[in-house]
């Protein structure tokens, strides 16, 4: 964990090398999640009750996956760009080093200005829980505190897989932005929202409903205590991803640059 500290504080330092570009993305993110927000509000209030959910309570489902994604965004940032690692050959030096190649790509990189969307998101979910209709009690908030953390699990384990795919192809595809910033998308709502065989999906293949829709209904007092545990599954999706990224570690070829 020092060495993990030492390497963000070398990013954040480069950062503020710029501070004005650094400011002038951090405020963008803002702006940009200021706009995803109002977009699901209005959408919302014109119609009302979708599916049972309030407009707030769509907005605690949206604030919290919004906050996941970001901070998974933030700090595997390196996974985002590992096909560069690969195409340049920048992975024959992780795998040289005395650390695991996971640990040494998740810090390569940062991206501290993805704060401003997480600040966002923050915000606007101190704002709608008072209006949300949820009786707050000591397993609720830790119910809230396990759905971040597990949608923040699941985030990075979808970067992670994308980044997987760089083993066997070299360049990323666009078609693995499907499971991660499709997931993004969908979690804006919850999952129950687009229908059950859409629902069987984000819970058994890619676990996305594990982490916002059903620990929402605990929250709201429709679904039994066990659904706020519900969000651990995104820690679980790990198991196969680091077995896909073991199995691309083994498969390497370097691209001789």
């Amino acid at each position: 964990m020092r060495l993990y500290l030492r390497h963000m504080g070398i990013h954040f330092r480069c950062a503020m090398q710029h501070k004005k570009s650094f400011f002038m993305q951090f405020f963008g993110q803002i702006v940009m999640a200021l706009s995803m927000m109002l977009g699901v509000w209005l959408m919302t209030e014109r119609f009302g009750l979708i599916q049972g959910f309030t407009p707030r309570q769509v907005l605690v489902c949206f604030s919290v996956n919004l906050a996941g994604f970001t901070l998974a965004e933030l700090f595997f940032r390196g996974f985002d760009l590992f096909p560069g690692m690969i195409r340049r050959g920048d992975f024959d030096r992780a795998l040289l080093r005395p650390r695991s190649t996971v640990f040494t790509v998740l810090c390569s990189d940062a991206a501290f200005h993805w704060a401003g969307r997480l600040l966002e998101s923050v915000v606007t979910l101190a704002v709608v829980l008072p209006g949300s209709g949820i009786c707050w009690t000591a397993e609720r908030i830790l119910a809230l505190g396990i759905m971040l953390a597990g949608s923040s699990a699941l985030y990075a384990a979808l970067f992670t897989l994308r980044a997987t795919v760089a083993f066997f192809t070299v360049e990323s595809i666009e078609f693995m932005n499907i499971f991660v910033d499709g997931a993004r998308e969908f979690g804006a709502y919850p999952a129950g929202v687009y229908g059950k065989a859409v629902l069987n999906v984000l819970t058994f293949l890619i676990p996305l409903a594990c982490t916002q829709y059903y620990p929402l209904l605990y929250l709201i007092g429709r679904g039994p205590l066990w659904y706020a545990l519900l969000p651990l599954c995104g820690f679980v999706f790990w198991i196969p991803v680091l077995l896909f990224w073991r199995l691309g570690v083994r498969k390497y070829r370097s691209t001789g640059s």
